[in-house]
């Protein structure tokens, strides 16, 4: 969960900026359509029900670093709600590829309507993440601006699809991916969209091409310590605190822990966890002989590190930026150290 910053920025108050510029456009258009925006506001956690919502990271990022260089983060809702609703589509359609049934302790989309509703409303929140683009002109930004920040989305997008592609690829192998490879694809699913939002946000505040790289590297990095972070939780967390299970070795989720014991690991070692991934429904304790085995060869200590390690080179770019507003760039610090918990 988020931690409220100490400083005078109200995320709470960010957040539900946020919301409330996604429900201009997952409202009911017409009768005939009600059921598919429902299906939206149900995957949004934007249906009434308390609790499920997710912690709108991405957006947030996007409307701190704005208000870190120009102050109020009102004009940049936009960019923010199209940084939502592309992530929300692609979740809506990982969850199709991975056969998962359940998403923020609720079902998915395509358990509750079938796969050809769910791939739908995933396509309409795509859609719907273009289409927020367009009030920026009507808030007085620049075609020009506007056109380079599509140009940035679609551009994030094509990553997207390329990571999943990897992720996929990779998943119907028998021998896991190398370390590098896992870092590239990573780097397209995960970090590609958290530079997308902050560097979004950096371009509508300002035209200075130091800061906007800045910040784009600023969000690489700290995309990367999310995943690392989210891949030891996978396997080390607790399921209160993260909303789902920590059965990524169950579930056979080849992630870094599990590439680097492969690779530093003994042949004996190797076959603990072949012979896991080569059982459909593993046992706790084959679980927990697996994990085991992780903590003995290092992997969970490598892995912290790793997330370690690219959340100070974050850090690092957010201050070689030079931001002018001192409140939203502590508070941008503060989420970073209350999410990447590594």
């Amino acid at each position: 969960m988020l931690r409220v910053p100490t400083t005078g920025i109200d995320l709470p108050n960010l957040v539900a900026d946020t919301e409330q510029e996604i429900l201009r456009l997952v409202g009911d258009r017409d009768a005939s359509t009600a059921g598919l925006y429902a299906m939206l506001r149900y995957h949004l956690g934007l249906d009434g029900r308390e609790g499920v919502a997710g912690k709108r990271m991405r957006p947030l990022l996007g409307l701190l670093a704005y208000a870190s260089i120009a102050g109020d983060h009102r004009a940049a809702l936009p960019g923010a709600a199209a940084v939502e609703l592309g992530h929300n589509f692609s979740l809506v359609h990982d969850d199709i590829e991975d056969g998962d049934v359940e998403r923020r302790h609720r079902p998915t989309l395509w358990k509750l309507h079938g796969i050809p509703q769910a791939i739908n409303a995933g396509d309409t929140l795509f859609t719907l993440s273009r289409i927020a683009l367009h009030r920026l002109t009507d808030l007085g930004f620049s075609d020009s601006r506007v056109l380079r920040l599509m140009r940035l989305y679609d551009e994030t997008c094509l990553a997207l699809c390329e990571g999943q592609y990897l992720d996929i690829w990779a998943s119907g192998r028998s021998e896991p991916m190398t370390e590098a490879l896992y870092f590239d694809m990573i780097g397209r699913k995960t970090a590609a969209l958290i530079a997308a939002s902050v560097e979004a946000g950096a371009l509508l505040a300002t035209e200075d091409e130091h800061v906007i790289a800045r910040y784009r590297g600023f969000g690489w990095a700290l995309g990367l310590a999310f995943q690392l972070n989210d891949d030891l939780l996978g396997i080390w967390g607790e399921e209160r605190a993260t909303g789902k299970e920590p059965s990524d070795l169950a579930r056979h989720k080849m992630t870094l822990p599990v590439i680097y014991a492969y690779e530093h690991g003994s042949s004996a070692d190797r076959s603990v966890l072949e012979r896991l991934w080569a059982t459909q429904a593993p046992g706790e304790g084959e679980v927990r002989d697996a994990v085991a085995l992780l903590e003995r060869l290092g992997a969970r200590d490598h892995t912290r590190s790793q997330a370690r390690r690219y959340r100070d080179e974050a850090l690092a770019e957010l201050d070689a930026a030079g931001v002018v507003e001192p409140e939203a760039r502590l508070a941008l610090e503060e989420v970073i150290v209350s999410v990447i918990r590594a």
